[in-house]
C-alpha cells in the first residue's frame, strides 16, 4: 500500500508556472508506475503524464512540451513542471501510484486565469 500527498496547487495566470509535488508514504523505488491524472469540472478524469520506475514517460498531447514529470526517489517524491501554462489547464490535480492496485491522491486545485 502507499499513501499519496499532493501539493503546490494555486492560482496562476495564463502563461505562468507551477510545479506539483506528491509525496508517498513509502519508498518509491519499487512501484512500477506513477503520475499524474486531472479532473475539470465536468469532465473525465485524464490521463496528463507518467512515469515507470525505469524513467519512461507518457504525455497527454495537451500538455506534450509543456509539462515535466520527474521523480526523486530519495525523497520518495513525484514532482509535475507545469510551464506555459493555459486557462484549459484548470482542474483538480490527482497524484497517482500502480503497484498490485492504483492508489490516488486527494488532489490539489490548480487554476489557471486568463
Amino acid at each position: 500500500q502507499v499513501q499519496l500527498a499532493e501539493s503546490g496547487g494555486g492560482l496562476v495566470q495564463a502563461g505562468g508556472s507551477l510545479r506539483l509535488s506528491c509525496a508517498a508514504s513509502r519508498n518509491i523505488f519499487s512501484i512500477n508506475l506513477m503520475g499524474w491524472y486531472r479532473q475539470a469540472p465536468g469532465k473525465q478524469r485524464e490521463l496528463v503524464a507518467t512515469m515507470t520506475r525505469a524513467g519512461s514517460t507518457n504525455y497527454a498531447d495537451s500538455v506534450k512540451g509543456r509539462f515535466t514529470i520527474s521523480r526523486d526517489n530519495a525523497k520518495n517524491t513525484v514532482y509535475l513542471q507545469m510551464n506555459s501554462l493555459k486557462p484549459e489547464d484548470t482542474a483538480v490535480y490527482y497524484c497517482y501510484a500502480r503497484l498490485i492496485e492504483v492508489y490516488w491522491g486527494q488532489g490539489t486545485q490548480v487554476t489557471v486565469s486568463s
